[in-house]
């Protein structure tokens, strides 16, 4: 991925903003994975970021509490692939799609009144079970 990141809100992150760590797998492979690094970690810094309007940070900052560091940063990390570059692009759209999911606001719901036909199945289901019941009270 060599574009910035796109979230909602017209929201971008530059590459830029956004640290690479490599480090080694784990798990099988053999000597292989035991000489290469193919994890991949990559740090935003949610904090201290330019590109991040304050009302966005805010809502960052609380949206990911638990999953940001005490400095304000959230790490992602992708070992799925045996490749590097994959592993790159794996984590760099985890982190886009965490962030975009934070900024995610749901709509607030309007309370609506029951409908008529509602109300009247509701009525005739409950007058139903009533009989029902009135009717193995008279077999005894």
């Amino acid at each position: 991925m060599d574009r910035p990141l796109r979230l909602r809100g017209g929201v971008e992150i530059p590459l830029t903003e956004i640290q690479v760590e490599m480090s080694r797998s784990g798990g099988p492979g053999g000597q292989h994975v035991n000489k290469t690094e193919t994890r991949v970690t990559v740090r935003f810094d949610v904090a201290r970021s330019q590109c991040l309007s304050d009302r966005v940070r805010q809502k960052l900052l609380a949206k990911l509490g638990s999953r940001l560091t005490k400095n304000g940063e959230i790490l992602v990390s992708a070992d799925d692939h045996r490749y590097r570059a994959r592993n790159h692009n794996d984590a760099l759209v985890r982190l886009e799609t965490i962030l975009d999911q934070a900024l995610f606001e749901e709509k607030p719901r309007r309370a609506t009144k029951p409908t008529r036909g509602s109300k009247e199945r509701r009525l005739s289901e409950k007058k139903r079970t009533g009989e029902r019941k009135k009717a193995r009270r008279d077999f005894e």
